[in-house]
């Protein structure tokens, strides 16, 4: 079982960088041409809910992703730092006061798009195979994984 991890600042521009090493390593692990969009994006969504969180949270913080291939199936999991408590709305979730899901979409230097509450974690269950989220230390992971199939 190979594992790859990677931990970043969180800053917005990093998700691209994490992105962009989540689709190497699928593609390494054999992971099939016709799902490493799916890769890409979910781990995108994910990466940006930690990012938004921590950036209100603990911007001190690094964000950890890992990468595994255990031959069979190949995992992601995206772990953020900020305490439950902190967020106020149980582990995986990233809701506003106002309703909305604090994911965002940024579009060339604008200001971030809020979404309906919900769509994050929706986008990436649409994605994976997969999604589980739970606890993590002080924190919550969010986990997605994709079968291996033929392309």
């Amino acid at each position: 079982m190979a594992t790859v991890e990677v931990t970043f600042t969180p800053l917005p521009v990093h998700v691209r960088t994490a992105r962009l090493v989540a689709t190497a390593v699928a593609r390494r692990s054999g992971v099939a041409e016709s799902l490493l969009d799916e890769v890409r994006l979910a781990v995108g969504e994910a990466c940006s809910r930690a990012v938004e969180a921590h950036l209100r949270h603990c911007p001190e913080q690094p964000i950890r992703v890992e990468l595994t291939d255990n031959g069979e199936q190949f995992e992601v999991v995206v772990t953020d730092a900020v305490p439950e408590a902190a967020d106020g709305n149980g582990a995986g979730s990233r809701d506003t006061s106002d309703g909305h899901d604090s994911s965002f979409a940024m579009l060339d230097g604008e200001v971030p798009l809020q979404l309906p509450a919900g769509v994050g974690l929706a986008v990436i269950a649409g994605l994976a195979d997969d999604v589980r989220i739970a606890s993590a230390g002080p924190g919550t992971s969010v986990t997605m994984t994709w079968k291996r199939r033929a392309g």
